[in-house]
């Protein structure tokens, strides 16, 4: 499909589109009657760019990561809701091996600076036979986008599960237009030298034979250029271009019979209170235990706001597999429950902790907050902290780390909370509760109009642009 027709007129070249990622837009179950249903799958990138590809005609690549993924992957090219769909079926043992060692528990914690360096990581056979694993699922999807991908088509390749397709595209399909972009931060050269020098070595030169290279700030930009100097001396042409959310789009899930009721059920349970909200996967990156003590040391330092103000916590389960990512939740559990008992009373529940995945429940806390707290250690960008203001019904306050890549354009209208300094935070979340109504009306609007200035179809636009 020529890419003007995905943007709008003349936003960039017209060349077919292959999307590549290790998570498609369908996923498929089998129903009650035994027959394959096809869902719309999860992440970010589905909820992005979805509806500017679901035409039928554009052509996604992605693993199976269904026992029905599998069944239908070998049906060929899949096409429903709209989508154009080729699944992938790996050995799931070679797939497990690439996912959970090398994507999950390894470059993912690589890239978010998250090691605990006295005791990992720790580069034995074991961790070398994933290596190999993941190699060999990366030139499973280069040899099937190769097989695929129609004449001169710009193939954009997503996040850091699949850098090393280039170097085979550059040689067996010297017409397509390789883009890779990365949805993470990127290592600076101190963190990425934990890596074995060949691996290093590896996934720099992967990543520097495509045509381009895209990431979400400046930041994460010059991590990797000096990485290239640093380790390989040589880099592809690089780009900076942030997601944005589709105001129309989640307003409108935001709104939604579900999220409503969500929205009644939360005021009857809190009443008049002012909240603190805060939606996330439970993700060490996250930083969810500081921004807890630091609600604790606003208690404590503050007591005109006990019974006044309730934190509601929406995260969700991730990488449960993961033993830091286990006792991270327990860990989780225990702090809210201790900071309940120190505070709470009879009428006044001082944390409210929701882990079901609940996402009407998630966007009624966007709606509701007073005060959205954002503290990430490191994150490639954070859509929240860009639907929060878009959808917030209280001239609500945003609270964002630095450490985030929306910090990059929100920063002027957001209260900056370093994410280590606990007293730092509590001293933030009681500015922000004590703002005017005023103030915070002059901040929201400030904020909601600088988010609606970037469209997911600019994204999109960027790495077209850069495929050339």
């Amino acid at each position: 499909m020529p890419a003007g027709d995905l943007l709008q007129a003349g936003a960039a070249p017209e060349r077919p589109v292959v999307l590549v990622s290790n998570r498609g837009p369908l996923t498929f179950r089998t129903d009650a009657g035994g027959n394959l249903v096809g869902h719309r799958g999860a992440g970010g990138l589905v909820s992005g760019i979805g509806s500017l590809v679901r035409d039928g005609a554009s052509r996604w690549i992605a693993a199976a990561m269904t026992d029905g993924d599998r069944q239908m992957a070998r049906s060929g090219t899949v096409e429903a809701h709209g989508f154009r769909v080729d699944l992938l079926d790996i050995d799931p043992e070679t797939y497990r091996l690439a996912y959970d060692v090398v994507s999950n528990a390894t470059l993912w914690f690589v890239h978010h600076g998250l090691f605990d360096l006295p005791r990992r990581p720790s580069f034995d056979q074991a961790w070398f036979e994933a290596w190999t694993a993941f190699r060999s699922v990366n030139l499973t999807f280069a040899r099937a986008v190769a097989a695929r991908a129609p004449a001169d088509a710009a193939v954009l390749v997503q996040d850091y599960h699949l850098p090393l397709l280039a170097p085979l595209l550059r040689t067996a399909r010297p017409d397509l237009r390789t883009v890779h972009f990365s949805h993470t931060p990127f290592a600076g050269p101190e963190l990425f030298a934990t890596l074995p020098d060949e691996v290093r070595r590896v996934l720099l030169s992967g990543m520097a034979d495509h045509h381009a290279c895209g990431f979400h700030t400046r930041r994460w930009e010059r991590h990797f250029r000096a990485d290239c100097a640093e380790f390989v001396d040589r880099a592809p042409s690089t780009f900076v271009a942030p997601l944005a959310p589709e105001p129309d789009v989640v307003r409108s899930e935001a709104s939604s019979a579900a999220a409503t009721a969500a929205l009644a059920s939360f005021d009857d349970h809190i009443g008049e209170r002012q909240v603190i909200v805060r939606v996330d996967r439970i993700e060490l990156s996250k930083n969810q235990l500081r921004g807890f003590l630091a609600f604790d040391e606003l208690l404590a330092r503050h007591p005109s706001w006990r019974g006044r103000v309730v934190f509601a916590a929406f995260l969700y389960p991730s990488r449960e597999s993961l033993a830091e990512y286990q006792r991270y939740r327990e860990e989780l559990d225990r702090l809210v429950a201790r900071i309940n008992a120190r505070w709470g009373t009879p009428e006044w529940q001082p944390i409210l902790l929701d882990t079901s995945d609940d996402y009407p429940r998630s966007l009624a806390g966007l709606r509701r907050y007073d005060v959205l707290l954002v503290n990430s250690l490191t994150d490639g960008l954070n859509l929240v902290a860009k639907e929060g203001p878009l959808v917030n019904e209280r001239d609500g306050t945003v609270l964002l780390s630095p450490g985030t890549g929306a910090w990059e354009e929100l920063h002027d209208h957001v209260l900056t909370v370093h994410p280590f300094d606990i007293s730092g935070t509590a001293d933030a979340l009681a500015q922000a509760l004590a703002l005017s109504p005023a103030e915070r009306a002059r901040r929201a609007a400030t904020l909601r109009a600088l988010v609606e200035q970037r469209r997911p179809a600019d994204w999109l636009a960027d790495q077209l642009a850069a495929a050339g």
